[in-house]
């Protein structure tokens, strides 16, 4: 079962979908259902889970954060799973390409796998999907569009020196995609 719970932030409405293990989806208004299947699906306004997701992607959009700390349960690959953990690791604010994130998975000449699971993330914006990246230096494909994809890197850039949450530089292990 994933209970759901929408929000409002400064790129749109946003569906916050989570098991009780973790937090499983954060997908965009207009997404495609077939991207990240999750069923059955449940309203839950008041999930601890949904909640906290809620508040930490508030504390992003203010500046006060920049990295999540949250639990999560994903439903992916091995190879998709080993992509969405090498999000995990792009520092705030920067940027890396398709074959950066092939060679740090140890599949160097997979870029455009990559860029298949990139676009299966199923955490947009906690799993900065956002921050990668054409080698070209151009924005390429993003489910949330180029144009939410340049305000986030914008919005990233921008709050480069400001405050942080207390809680907000803990380090996330790689296995809890």
């Amino acid at each position: 079962m994933y209970y759901v719970k929408p929000i409002v932030t400064p790129v749109g409405e946003l569906m916050l979908v989570a098991s009780d293990r973790g937090l499983s989806a954060v997908l965009w208004e207009n997404d495609n259902a077939e991207r990240v299947p999750l069923t059955p699906l449940s309203r839950d306004d008041h999930h601890p889970i949904l909640c906290e997701a809620e508040r930490q992607l508030q504390q992003y959009f203010a500046g006060e954060r920049r990295q999540f700390t949250l639990n999560y349960d994903t439903t992916g690959t091995p190879f998709q799973k080993k992509v969405w953990e090498a999000l995990l690791t792009i520092p705030f604010g920067e940027t890396r390409s398709y074959r950066q994130i092939a060679e740090q998975i140890g599949h160097p000449r997979a870029m455009r796998a990559v860029g298949a699971a990139n676009g299966k993330n199923p955490l947009s914006i906690v799993a900065p999907c956002h921050r990668v990246i054409g080698s070209n230096g151009k924005l390429t494909g993003f489910a949330g569009g180029l144009t939410v994809k340049a305000f986030l890197l914008q919005l990233e850039q921008a709050q480069g020196s400001l405050p942080l949450a207390a809680d907000s530089m803990v380090p996330l292990p790689a296995t809890n995609v």
